[in-house]
């Protein structure tokens, strides 16, 4: 067996080692004393610094610099080589790499170029190959499949860095025959299926993806931002693959969300009972909500109990033709948005009215002429947040403004108590909540306010299911909330080329997905 036992000063082949090559040696960060253990030379100890070879051999000093590429060689795997610690060495760098099931043929330094114009670097290679029992599998299925041939030869994936050194393992990657998948890449216990990078490599960056920027973990982990992507789209389907997220569904909630401009959606579908994301794509139409209940299947699409929305046809209508036991809630923060979006058109009709009526100051600005209003428009134009908030919110100066509505402003005012009465219907629940919401229809029927006589229509049309939302107090507030962690996950990875890495991620931080960190 080929080794380097080396002076720990000169840097000197010590006498006796068989098979030796009069090359330099570079240096490693590992303790000396891991030394005699990983280069084979169990029985042979470190001489004292300063020590000189007889017999005029050359002496190689560190001060010269990044020494020429070696091979520092001659794994242990043998009890007999095992000194020290006991300790043998290619379990050592099964840990160090996490590459269970793999067998460490030998390990290389070689200097290559990085890349990025910073010259050469140094590299770890570890020359690898599969256990036995483990070699000749499928790619996709994991069967045990004849060779087929030796594909493109040997290739390369990436590892965890060791300290500042990038490592790589190294090994060939020949084709089997399966019946099911044809000639495929055969699979290799160290990464996944189709990837360049290791399992732990993989799940290292998809946990910080969770947990940070994707520009953090592309300086960190030194990939791309389209690496990064491609990583949790692949961890996160494999952990899908590996988890039944429908099993024991039966309270879910439906809510749309844009992630991109140009009308670009996510649909969502979240449980009411575990609180977390089980499915997400892209769309926001009767055919996207029709592939969850394909996927859901008919015989759990059965056993669905509740079902909270925001009042949209393109949901109401699959939910009605899939799951037509599941009870329909409407979601109250979304019925009292229809209030308030009335209000605000009546509060615009009446600040034009006043503008009209009252005086306007003209102002130049560069080449256009502005009309800024005065008066009763000017302090309608600043009401607008009084009239939204609620009441206990309301700050003094917004309280005062909202005073200052109801003696010059009773259509105005009316309708702002309109809209706190729908709300108050949703505080009441129950049937005590339903005799108030038929209360308040009579009122907004005979209201004599356009805006309001028309939401009155409209919840009439949704009537059912607002009584099932005050019978069984589900809202969407919890899916709102998985959407605002997903408008924050997006805001920090300052957006995604597709829709695919921001469900993987979504999936990956909100769905329970995220593996755990290499070795914890």
């Amino acid at each position: 067996m080929r080794c380097w036992a080396v002076d720990a000063a000169a840097r000197e082949p010590l006498p006796g080692c068989r098979g030796l090559r009069r090359a330099a040696v570079p240096w490693f960060p590992v303790p000396w004393s891991l030394l005699p253990a990983w280069t084979g030379c169990a029985g042979r100890r470190v001489e004292a610094a300063g020590s000189k070879q007889k017999n005029g051999q050359r002496e190689w000093q560190l001060a010269r610099g990044t020494p020429s590429p070696s091979v520092v060689s001659g794994v242990s795997n043998h009890r007999h080589q095992r000194k020290g610690n006991g300790v043998r060495s290619s379990r050592l760098w099964g840990k160090l790499l996490g590459c269970e099931g793999t067998v460490i043929e030998d390990v290389d330094w070689c200097e290559e170029d990085s890349g990025d114009g910073s010259g050469p670097a140094l590299r770890l290679i570890v020359r690898v190959r599969p256990h036995k029992r483990l070699a000749h599998r499928c790619g996709i299925c994991g069967g045990k499949r004849p060779r087929y041939d030796n594909g493109q030869g040997r290739r390369r994936w990436r590892a965890l860095d060791l300290g500042t050194v990038r490592a790589y393992l190294e090994a060939e990657a020949p084709r089997v025959s399966c019946p099911a998948h044809g000639v495929i890449t055969a699979a290799v216990p160290w990464a996944r299926h189709g990837a360049a990078h290791t399992r732990f490599f993989d799940d290292q960056v998809a946990w910080l993806a969770a947990a940070c920027s994707k520009t953090t973990i592309t300086a960190l982990m030194r990939i791309s931002w389209r690496t990064v992507g491609t990583i949790i789209a692949r961890v996160a389907s494999e952990a899908e693959a590996a988890t039944d997220r429908f099993a024991g569904l039966r309270r879910i909630g439906i809510d749309e969300i844009s992630y991109k401009r140009g009308h670009k959606y996510l649909v969502i579908v979240v449980d009411h009972d575990t609180g977390m994301l089980i499915w997400a794509a892209p769309g926001r139409e009767t055919k996207t909500l029709h592939a969850f209940f394909d996927q859901l299947g008919g015989e759990r699409c059965k056993l669905l109990t509740h079902l909270s929305a925001d009042g949209a046809d393109w949901i109401a209508g699959p939910a009605a033709a899939r799951a037509p036991q599941a009870v329909l809630c409407a979601d109250p923060f979304h019925v009292v948005s229809w209030a308030t979006g009335a209000l605000d058109e009546v509060r615009r009709e009446v600040w034009r009215t006043a503008r009209q009526a009252g005086a306007t100051n003209v102002v130049r600005h560069r080449s256009r002429t502005i009309r800024l209003s005065s008066g009763d428009a000017k302090s309608l134009a600043r009401a607008r947040y009084a009239l939204w908030k609620n009441p206990e919110n309301l700050t003094g100066r917004q309280e005062a403004k909202l005073a200052w509505i109801e003696k010059t402003h009773p259509y105005l005012y009316r309708a702002y108590l309109l809209k706190e009465g729908l709300r108050t219907v949703f505080k009441l629940k129950g049937d005590e909540g339903k005799h108030a919401l038929t209360r308040w229809l009579s009122w907004a029927a005979r209201c004599r306010i356009p805006e309001f006589t028309e939401l009155a229509k409209k919840i009439r049309q949704h009537l059912p299911s607002i009584h099932a939302t005050l019978d069984h107090g589900l809202s969407n507030g919890l899916i709102e909330s998985v959407n605002t962690k997903i408008r924050v996950i997006t805001r920090m990875a300052f957006g995604f080329h597709n829709p695919a890495a921001l469900i993987g991620l979504a999936m990956l931080a909100l769905g329970g997905l995220r593996p755990a960190l290499p070795g914890r």
